[in-house]
């Protein structure tokens, strides 16, 4: 049996069930040209994918196998490999994998793993066979289930490597085309990224994991774990992370909680894949802006700690999360935008984009998901970064502008509007008349 090795969200060797599996296997990765038209040629995440996906070759190659790159349309790709008996990958549930992977399945025999998240979508269920639609109660029963279940590193498999060429990328159109290996064959710029080893954050983690609990929300402490682009596209083992978190014991349970919450939005979005798009709750749908659409994603607010967010994802990609939640309740409540309109920004920048996780947390932040934070409660962002920000440290560093300003007045709402500053907006938006809108809104 030849069997086709697709490797998508787990791009590593270690602890990869893919690999575990034995037998003549063809390992593949795709740049999915469906995919790749919609972003920009700049785009921080394949500068990291295509890092990684040349990085697991060469370990590939290591343990006598290798990796053939396409660039081309799924479809495409297993027109040409028709000649094989399966396809085996790990588990992808947004809306467009699942469809895609159904339409695959009639072309060729496809078995998935589970290896994306911690429990399969139907593992942690009611008594009934219903999904949960409350965090704590599903936390409590998956919490439970992972006492007993079976985390331990997955082992590689005696493998035979099919006779194939391995060389470059490969271009399938009305031809089939050898690309070199590199960034411009399939159409983008190189950017530069700090890219650390999973493994080195895992242990730098473990060493601050006292502190997480209480201090993760604090702008000024880097107590984070800094995996969640490594979770995102399967950089180290999910598995491997609860292993050493569950060695921790008790102190590391916030963060364990942390990771059974990014299992219960993708477990969401699977069972009720319409969150994607649309409101679970309340028929308000915020008010159409575009420019006040653009001041939020230009960072020119007058809110530094919403502006400051928005400079760091623009410049790194990244953004605390936090100030995710802090922008996001800015996003929907102050300024009424949609939620989809934000959701949408972020998936353009966020170097660890997750649908499910963006989707979700976006719709808890308006107060429209299935287990989200009342419409009634809206984040004050002066008073946020009063709590998270004190000094200001973290808003100086992505708002230099605002260097030669006090701290304390950056947290204050009225001096920020009665006063100019140099170089920075008023704020946009009176926060308590803004929230006192929106809370009408969607009362009504």
């Amino acid at each position: 049996m030849k069997r086709i090795l697709w490797f998508r969200r787990d791009l590593r060797v270690e602890d990869n069930p893919l690999l575990s599996l034995g037998g003549e296997v063809l390992p593949i990765f795709i740049f999915d040209e469906n995919i790749l038209k919609e972003l920009p040629k700049n785009d921080k995440r394949v500068s990291f994918i295509f890092w990684h996906v040349t990085k697991l070759k060469s370990d590939l190659q290591k343990i006598g196998l290798d990796l053939k790159i396409f660039y081309s349309k799924p479809e495409a790709v297993f027109d040409y490999l028709k000649g094989c008996d399966e396809v085996v990958a790990c588990g992808d549930y947004e809306s467009y994998a699942k469809e895609r992977d159904l339409h695959l399945s009639h072309k060729l025999h496809f078995r998935y793993l589970n290896d994306t998240y911690i429990f399969k979508p139907n593992e942690v269920l009611k008594d009934d066979g219903t999904p949960y639609l409350v965090f704590t109660p599903f936390y409590k029963k998956a919490r439970a289930i992972l006492d007993k279940k079976n985390i331990d590193k997955v082992e590689i498999a005696h493998n035979v490597l099919v006779n194939e060429d391995y060389e470059g990328i490969a271009k399938i159109g009305s031809e089939i085309t050898k690309l070199a290996l590199d960034m411009q064959s399939i159409g983008f710029v190189a950017q530069e990224l700090d890219i650390v080893n999973p493994h080195v954050k895992l242990e730098n983690f473990k060493k601050n994991i006292n502190n997480y609990k209480e201090m993760r929300d604090f702008l000024d402490e880097d107590v984070g774990s800094h995996l969640s682009v490594d979770l995102r596209f399967g950089t180290i083992s999910t598995r491997a992370v609860l292993r050493d978190m569950l060695a921790c014991q008790s102190v590391a349970e916030a963060f364990i909680r942390q990771l059974i919450f990014r299992d219960f939005y993708a477990y969401l979005l699977f069972h009720i894949p319409t969150l994607e798009t649309k409101n679970y709750k309340y028929c308000f749908n915020g008010i159409e802006d575009n420019e006040k659409y653009e001041r939020f994603c230009s960072a020119t607010t007058g809110v530094p700690i919403v502006d400051a967010g928005v400079r760091e994802l623009l410049q790194t990609g990244e953004m605390h999360n936090r100030v995710r939640m802090v922008a996001a309740s800015f996003f929907t409540k102050d300024l009424l935008l949609p939620w989809q309109w934000g959701e949408r920004f972020f998936a353009s920048y966020l170097l660890d984009y997750d649908k499910a996780s963006n989707v979700l947390s976006w719709q808890w932040s308006a107060g429209t998901g299935v287990d989200p934070q009342p419409y009634f409660r809206v984040f004050n962002p002066y008073l946020q970064s009063k709590k998270f920000d004190k000094e200001a440290r973290y808003i100086k560093k992505w708002l230099p502008e605002l260097l030669h300003v006090e701290p304390k007045y950056l947290h204050d709402e009225m001096y920020l509007l009665k006063n100019e500053l140099k170089n920075y907006p008023k704020p946009m938006a009176e926060h308590k008349e803004a929230s006192k809108r929106a809370v009408m809104l969607f009362k009504n």
